[in-house]
C-alpha cells in the first residue's frame, strides 16, 4: 500500500511553482543549481533560496539541439532546452545561476546558458584530492560567497553560514532516514516513491516544511511496517541503482525494474544516497568544512574515484542487494568509461549479478531494455 503522503510530495511540483513565483515577487532572491556539488549553504546564508533547474524531460531537447549537437548527454539537452524555452519556472524566476565544472558537455553549455542569466562558475579539482586540491576548493567556495555578496548587496558572515550548514544537514539527516527505510528487508517503499521524494525536495522553495514533509513520510511509513505493510514480498531481487541521476520525466529504467518484479532500494547516484553520505562538520571554519564536505562527492568526473566502490560497497551490504544496475546516459563519458570499472567491482570483489544499461530520455529503446531487464531479474530470482 503506497504512503498516503506521497500525494502531498507529488504536489509539491505545483505548489513550489506558485511558491517561488511569489517568492521571487515579493523580492526574495532565488539561486538556480544544477549539481550535486553546489554548496546550497552559501546562497542561504545570502538568505536567497536555492532551488534545482529543470532537465530530466525529453520534451524540451529538440528545442535544444537547434544549438546543441545531437550526440550530447540528454541531461545537458534537456537542462539547456528548460533554459531558452522558458519552460522550467525555477529557471526562470532565478536571479542567479551556480554552474561548475564537472564535465566537458556541461562546460560548454553553461557558456551558451551564461547569456541568459548571470552565472557563476565554480571550478572543481578533478585530480588526486589532497590539501592542494582543498585549498584550491575552497578558494572557489570564497569565490562564489563574494560573488553572492555582490550580487545581492548582503553580507554572509560566519554565523550566518554555521545556521545554514545546521540546516542543510538537518534536511541531509532526514533524507538520509527516509532512504535507509528501504534497508529493510522486504523494502517498505517502492523505489518510484523514493526517487520522486529525494527527486522534488530539490525544487522546494521553503525548507522547513520540505523537512517536516519528510518526516512526516517517514513516520507513516514506520508505522505501515509495524503492521506488516510492504511495498515488495520479501522475494523480490533487491536492486542497487547506480550510475547517471534521474528524475521524473527520466526514471523509465527504474519503472521497467519494478515493473519486472525487481525492488529498487538503493540508489547511489547524484539524486539518491550520493550527496547525503557525508555531513558538513558543525564544529570546523565553515568554508573549511563545506570544502571538505563537497569535495568528497564520488563522482564519476574525479579521478580516481575510489569512493564510489567504497559507496558501493557499504550500500550493497547495508541494504542487502541482490544485483546492481548501473544506469548511462548517452554520451556522458566519464561514467561509460567508469563503467567497466565498477563492472569489475561488482562482479569480483563483491560478487553481485551486474547490467550497464545505456540509453536517453527517450522512449525508443524501451522494449530492448525490458527485454534485459527481464532477462537479468529472472537470473536472479
Amino acid at each position: 500500500m503506497r504512503p498516503k503522503i506521497m500525494q502531498d510530495v507529488e504536489a509539491l511540483r505545483g505548489i513550489n511553482s506558485v511558491k517561488i513565483k511569489e517568492a521571487h515577487e515579493a523580492g526574495k532572491k532565488v539561486v538556480g543549481m544544477y549539481c550535486v556539488f553546489s554548496p546550497q549553504e552559501i546562497a542561504l546564508a545570502a538568505d536567497a533560496i536555492t532551488v534545482s533547474l529543470c532537465g530530466t524531460k525529453q520534451e524540451p531537447i529538440e528545442f535544444a539541439e537547434k544549438e546543441l549537437p545531437r550526440n550530447l548527454c540528454p541531461l545537458i539537452k534537456s537542462s539547456y532546452g528548460f533554459a531558452i524555452t522558458d519552460k522550467c519556472p525555477y529557471f526562470y524566476f532565478s536571479d542567479v545561476l551556480l554552474a561548475e565544472t564537472t564535465c566537458d558537455g556541461k562546460k560548454k553549455m553553461y557558456e551558451l546558458m551564461a547569456k541568459l542569466k548571470p552565472m557563476h562558475l565554480m571550478n572543481l579539482p578533478q585530480g588526486a584530492q589532497g590539501e592542494e586540491a582543498l585549498a584550491f576548493w575552497k578558494n572557489e567556495m570564497i569565490r562564489f560567497k563574494d560573488f553572492l555578496e555582490k550580487q545581492f548587496g548582503v553580507e554572509i558572515t560566519e554565523e550566518k553560514l554555521k545556521e545554514a550548514i545546521k540546516l542543510m544537514n538537518r534536511e541531509r539527516s532526514a533524507m538520509k532516514r527516509l532512504h535507509k527505510l528501504n534497508a529493510h528487508k522486504p523494502a517498505p517503499l517502492s523505489g518510484m516513491d523514493m526517487m520522486l521524494a529525494q527527486w522534488l525536495k530539490g525544487f522546494n522553495v521553503d525548507k522547513e516544511a520540505g523537512i517536516a514533509l519528510v518526516e512526516g513520510l517517514i513516520t507513516e511509513v514506520e508505522e505501515q511496517m509495524e503492521k506488516g505493510i510492504y511495498a515488495f514480498d520479501e522475494k523480490a531481487p533487491r536492486i542497487l541503482l547506480t550510475g547517471c541521476p534521474i528524475g521524473s520525466g527520466s526514471e523509465k529504467v527504474l519503472r521497467i525494474l519494478e515493473e519486472s518484479g525487481a525492488s529498487v532500494v538503493a540508489f547511489e547516484n547524484c539524486t539518491g544516497y550520493k550527496g547525503l553520505d557525508v555531513m558538513v562538520d558543525e564544529n570546523k571554519e565553515p568554508i573549511t568544512a563545506l570544502a571538505e564536505k563537497y569535495l568528497s562527492t564520488p563522482c564519476s568526473c574525479m579521478t580516481p574515484n575510489n569512493g564510489r566502490l567504497d559507496l558501493l560497497r557499504r550500500l550493497s551490504e547495508e541494504y542487502q542487494v541482490d544485483g546492481v544496475v548501473d544506469l548511462t546516459w548517452q554520451a556522458c563519458h566519464t561514467y561509460n568509461i567508469e563503467s567497466f570499472t565498477v563492472k569489475n567491482y561488482v562482479k569480483d570483489t563483491l560478487n553481485l549479478p551486474f547490467i550497464q544499461i545505456e540509453t536517453d530520455y527517450s522512449d525508443s529503446d524501451e522494449g530492448q531494455i525490458r527485454v534485459r531487464v527481464e532477462a537479468f531479474v529472472e537470473t536472479i530470482k
